[in-house]
């Protein structure tokens, strides 16, 4: 497949699955990608650090201390000392994150209700709900539409009902029971409740909650939130970070006033074993108190994080853009370079999205990352794939090349890509050889048989000349010419062509023995050997280009197999390229040579010295 059209589709794939993932994430419906952005939360939360809250809540707490002087759970009337105690300090609100569901004592009771209504104050209610309908569809038009409908809610008695307000301490957990989110609004078959934290804060600031499809409004106070009107939870450290008193100290009258005036005051429990604790980036057993109080310091000072229907769209824009950048990337340089960018990119994504979120903006990881990282991997391994493919491709060209040139001439153009870009004169050595009397035997063997015959013989061509460092410039009908000197001449190029032209008488007459369609036909063949300069170039243009050699010494080397033919030997050769080849070739080695013989060549004035080369056998 093309390059440019593979990447193309993978751009348009990449830009589709992040869109996909996008919308997805816009209904909060990837589960996967939740449980992914919750660990990404939790370790950008510990790398952005713990902080110091906004000093307006304080927790007065049932502790162990608490229980050991007074008993667990505490009875109604010493709970009424309590509320008693911190509503003497002057408290902006009081919430009692305690659940009072069911009567006790009358006095105890009567006790309760008479300190709840002796200042602003909140009571909790819980509320259940079925795991099946807890997933609901968002209506554009209806802000209340993504809330899930509660199966129960547990109120607290009507009489304390009737002396404070009421707010439901529903918290959304993650798969490790982290919180993540308050459901700000729960709602009934036939009644919409405030959560916990929205409740006090409304208490305290005096003003009355509204909703909107992504906000809740407090007075001119905007809260953002998210699907199903939820406000994000982050954490500004282990537990104790929000000031938390020992309710003994309030009951034994040792209790702080600056720890209370003037601020909300939550009473919970965080005795040991009481079992309302939940993991969190900074602390494994956070209170479900200080859980509370930290959403109430969100609500009031507006310090959480933003995490709305904007912020999910913005996610999807950068889903699609990072997998789009990341396809690019992939495509435009695949090298040291280009994956260092790669990298780059995602390091500048990671610290734009930690700065964001160091400043309350809570943009996702997991869905940039799964809508990119996938794209790029599918593609980058389909373009090794395909890039296997073309080195398969090239190298069997490559073979081919090798087949034909000269061993290493096909490295040395890819080197030295303008070589013989411009003709070239140096000293070459070349061989010519040719069948004799094969063109009448074509005419009754026919094509077929033409083409076997002469693939067996240009087989043994090929070999030799790659045996020898020879370069087959050309293939002529029932012959070929062989260089040597290419691609820089060397000082055994003679030697080099004597041998492979030895060789070639050799192999080419065992050849013919076998080939019994020449039974009665006289085949033969003759070879002609010589040296000196020559005009190396290349001839044709654009891609159908060949390396070819011209001049004298390339005329002469052909007419020396019309000397052979006239003396009826297989070889001659110039007295130039056997004197150049010394006295150690592997002529007298393999057979007689006679010369040198003052010779005329049809076509060329002047004469030469050749030799005549037969073999021992004949």
């Amino acid at each position: 497949m093309n390059h440019r059209l593979l990447t193309v589709i993978a751009l348009l794939l990449a830009g589709l699955w992040g869109a996909a993932l996008g919308y997805l994430n816009l209904n909060g419906g990837i589960g996967l990608l939740d449980r992914m952005e919750a660990s990404l939360a939790d370790i950008r939360s510990i790398v952005v650090g713990a902080k110091a809250p906004p000093p307006v809540v304080s927790i007065v707490a049932i502790d162990d201390r608490t229980a050991a002087a007074h008993g667990y759970p505490l009875d109604r009337a010493t709970l009424a000392r309590l509320i008693n105690a911190i509503n003497a300090l002057k408290p902006k609100a009081l919430a009692l994150d305690i659940l009072l569901v069911d009567p006790g004592p009358e006095e105890g009771d009567a006790a309760v209700t008479a300190a709840l209504g002796a200042g602003p104050s909140v009571i909790a209610a819980a509320a259940t709900f079925a795991q099946s309908r807890q997933r609901v569809t968002e209506l554009a038009d209806d802000p209340l539409a993504a809330i899930p409908e509660a199966d129960q809610l547990l109120l607290p008695l009507p009489r304390f009902a009737g002396a404070a307000a009421v707010g439901v301490v529903n918290v959304a957990t993650d798969q490790t029971g982290t919180p993540r989110f308050i459901p700000l609004i729960s709602r009934a078959a036939d009644r919409l409740d405030p959560a916990f934290p929205l409740r006090a804060a409304s208490v305290a600031l005096g003003v009355d909650p509204s909703i909107e499809r992504d906000a809740i409004m407090l007075g001119a106070l905007r809260i953002p939130t998210d699907i199903g009107q939820r406000l994000p939870v982050t954490f500004y450290g282990r537990r104790g970070s929000i000031a938390t008193s020992s309710a003994a100290d309030a009951l034994d009258g040792k209790l702080a006033a600056d720890a209370i005036t003037g601020r909300i005051v939550v009473i919970g429990s965080t005795v040991t074993g009481g079992g309302d604790v939940f993991p969190t980036p900074f602390d494994p057993v956070m209170p479900g108190v200080e859980v509370m109080s930290t959403a109430i310091t969100h609500l009031v000072t507006g310090d959480g994080m933003v995490r709305d229907h904007r912020i999910r769209l913005i996610d999807a824009a950068i889903a699609v853009g990072l997998a789009i950048m990341l396809v690019s990337l992939t495509a435009w340089r695949r090298s040291a370079a280009g994956y260092a960018i790669i990298v780059l990119a995602l390091v500048v994504w990671a610290m734009l999205n930690l700065a964001a979120f160091a400043h309350g903006y809570w943009l996702s990881a997991a869905l940039p990352i799964a809508a990119a990282l996938p794209p790029a991997l599918i593609f980058g391994a389909a373009e090794l794939w395909l890039d296997r493919g073309r080195a398969r491709h090239f190298a069997e060209q490559s073979a081919l090349l090798q087949r034909i040139e000269a061993p290493g001439l096909g490295e040395w153009l890819a080197r030295h890509p303008d070589f013989l870009a411009a003709p070239v004169r140096q000293n070459a050595a070349v061989v010519f050889i040719d069948l004799s009397g094969f063109t009448g035997l074509s005419e009754t063997l026919g094509p077929v048989k033409v083409s076997e015959v002469l693939s067996g013989f240009f087989e043994i061509i090929d070999e030799e000349a790659h045996a020898h460092g020879g370069a087959i410039t050309s293939f002529m009908g029932d012959g070929a010419m062989i260089l040597f000197g290419l691609p820089e001449p060397t000082n055994d190029d003679a030697a080099q062509a004597i041998a492979c032209a030895v060789r070639l008488c050799e192999r080419t007459r065992a050849w013919l023995r076998t080939q019994g369609s020449f039974a009665g036909k006289k085949i033969g063949f003759k070879v002609g050997a010589h040296c000196g300069p020559i005009v190396a170039s290349r001839l044709g243009t654009g891609d159908r280009q060949q390396i070819t050699a011209a001049g004298d010494t390339v005329n002469v080397g052909s007419r020396l197999m019309e000397v052979a033919a006239r003396h009826g030997v297989e070889l001659a050769l110039s007295a130039e390229i056997v004197g150049a080849a010394g006295p150690d070739s592997v002529l007298l080695k393999s057979g007689r040579i006679e010369g040198p013989l003052e010779t005329e060549l049809r076509g060329r004035a002047s004469h030469i010295d050749a030799w005549l080369w037969r073999s021992r056998t004949l």
